[in-house]
């Protein structure tokens, strides 16, 4: 194998490989970033078994050169020696050069670095997945939907399948479910469907995480393709592909009561910051805990420390009905909740001190946060 690379490119891409390799790997050869070039392409795959990622660089993009290939071939280089030695390189070019016994000679301006490779014919073949159903969004929406609701898995083993996110597939709409027991992420995606055998897919919160870093705020496409165990998400010239986690979500549904008791509309922006503000002797305390009353149509919120002091603030609220209410819940949960709303005013329905009250938008019912309070009274 002998090539030219793009220097600052073949970083980028590099980078977006590494996502998929992790220290922890049984196979030492997956700490490796394989690199396979034919006459008109290189493909690059990093994997840990339960990620792979699959980039494949052409020879030009936009008439602009990016990889000159001499001699195809093969090789498996350690990922993240080989990816700081590039990223340290100076020059607008690096060249490659392996030999049978696949030492890699790396040159660039003055440099020159000779790394001990791996037969590539080692590397394990990544898992097939069909593309004859398929789903696409645009990245934007796609990253949206993760930011909305994978912060909420459970980051504990204990319960495997709430480590991931529920994507459940329905005739007119999919909705997408994180939980880790003490509190809820739920997306909808109306008007949108999937043709696929499957009725649910639970997809690692983990590879969702490393696929957002990847997407961007963009119109570009990104398609979704399911097999029985693996999801494939092919962007442009990189296939992400994750193992789906096995077993049964627990059914939500019926987590969310019908008729509030009590429901106060505010400012998002405002709540979260008054949140903020309060929640700073709550942390203190090491609980996170603050106290929200709603009486007489005001809303307070509380928080105390021993040692340090107390703290309590109002907030304007622009509606507020029903019963009067004293409950506590965890500030971080709330603060995240809010985060994942992109509206300018929230809705928050209460059904009793003790029970899971709901967020969402006040002008949608797309997103819904659910959290359940803390026993303090």
């Amino acid at each position: 194998m002998k090539i030219s690379i793009k220097r600052q490119y073949f970083i980028e891409q590099l980078n977006h490989c590494l996502k998929a390799i992790s220290p922890r790997t049984t196979l030492p050869i997956l700490n490796g970033i394989k690199i396979d070039v034919s006459d008109d392409q290189m493909v690059l795959t990093g994997s840990d078994s339960e990620i792979s990622i699959e980039i494949t660089i052409p020879t030009e993009i936009n008439n602009e050169e990016i990889l000159e290939i001499e001699e195809t071939g093969s090789v498996v280089l350690t990922g993240r020696f080989f990816v700081d030695i590039i990223k340290k390189l100076s020059g607008e070019f690096v060249d490659l050069e392996t030999n049978e016994s696949f030492s890699t000679k790396i040159t660039a301006g003055k440099s020159e670095f000779n790394l001990s490779g791996q037969d590539a014919n080692q590397y394990p073949l990544l898992p097939e997945v069909s593309d004859a159903d398929s789903l696409v969004l645009s990245s934007a929406v796609l990253k949206t939907i993760i930011n909305q609701t994978n912060f909420a898995v459970s980051l504990s083993e204990t319960r495997p399948v709430l480590t991931g996110v529920n994507w459940i597939f329905k005739d007119d709409h999919i909705s997408f479910t994180a939980t880790d027991s003490h509190r809820l992420a739920l997306r909808k995606l109306l008007d949108k469907t999937f043709n696929t055998d499957a009725s649910s897919a639970i997809i690692p919160g983990k590879s969702l995480s490393e696929l957002s870093k990847i997407l961007s705020d963009s119109e570009d496409d990104v398609e979704i393709n399911l097999s029985q165990n693996q999801v494939l998400f092919t962007y442009g010239n990189m296939r992400f592909i994750s193992r789906l986690l096995e077993g049964n979500y627990p059914d939500t549904t019926r987590l969310f009561p019908e008729n509030y008791e009590t429901k106060v509309t505010v400012n998002n922006d405002e709540f979260y910051h008054a949140i903020d503000r309060v929640s700073l002797l709550a942390r203190e305390g090491g609980n996170n805990v603050i106290r929200m009353t709603v009486e007489n149509s005001q809303v307070e919120l509380a928080s105390n420390s021993p040692e340090v002091g107390t703290v309590n603030e109002e907030v304007n609220a622009s509606h507020t009905e029903g019963e009067d209410i004293k409950i506590s819940f965890n500030s971080k949960y709330m603060m995240d909740a809010l985060r994942a709303i992109q509206s300018e005013e929230v809705s928050i329905e209460f059904f009793g001190t003790m029970r899971p009250f709901t967020i969402t938008p006040s002008d949608s019912d797309e997103v819904v946060q659910l959290i359940l309070p803390i026993r303090t009274y």
